[in-house]
């Protein structure tokens, strides 16, 4: 009968099997352009059944990446700290600012709820530049927390979560013999 050899964190910890090695996740990136001309006026955005405040234009790309940010972590299904917001190609407000979970995991994509700029044809898309991917030991029962344990039935390779239930970090400490 096979046996995995390493630590067990003492029996406690809890244990997922699956096929393969485990996954990180990966954090999910969606870029926000603003197009057009605008002079003035405001947007609002939408996550997962909630809007943003008013979120005023303005001329002034850190302002505006400021304000983009504090609209985003007011809203319950995001939180303080839930993304960060960084300008990559504003001009005087106009240009693109992405927006990076800082859970690794999938997530549903930011939509406009009202463009009320002013100027000259503004707009406001919202794309996704890079998936989430849930990480290993994620689901409906919960994340896995640090400690956790994973076994790889494919490779017979036991790994721990020496990170978080939210960014784990997968070591391996143990294989079957």
């Amino acid at each position: 009968m096979p046996v995995i050899t390493g630590p067990l964190n003492g029996g406690s910890a809890p244990v997922i099997t699956g096929a393969g090695a485990p996954a990180a996740g990966t954090a999910e990136v969606q870029t926000l352009t603003i197009g057009g001309t605008p002079t003035g006026g405001s947007f609002k955005l939408a996550f997962a059944g909630f809007t943003t405040a008013a979120i005023d234009w303005t001329a002034t790309d850190a302002t505006l990446v400021t304000r983009i940010d504090t609209a985003l972590e007011a809203l319950p299904t995001i939180g303080t700290g839930g993304v960060v917001v960084a300008d990559t190609t504003l001009t005087s407000g106009i240009g693109a600012v992405t927006i990076t979970w800082a859970d690794k995991k999938v997530v549903p994509l930011i939509t406009l709820a009202s463009n009320d700029l002013e100027g000259t044809n503004p707009t406001v898309a919202i794309v996704e530049t890079t998936p989430g991917v849930d990480p290993t030991g994620a689901g409906a029962g919960g994340n896995l927390p640090k400690g956790g344990l994973y076994v790889d039935t494919t490779n017979a390779i036991l790994y721990i979560n020496t990170g978080t239930a939210l960014a784990p970090t997968w070591t391996k400490v143990g294989t079957q013999t």
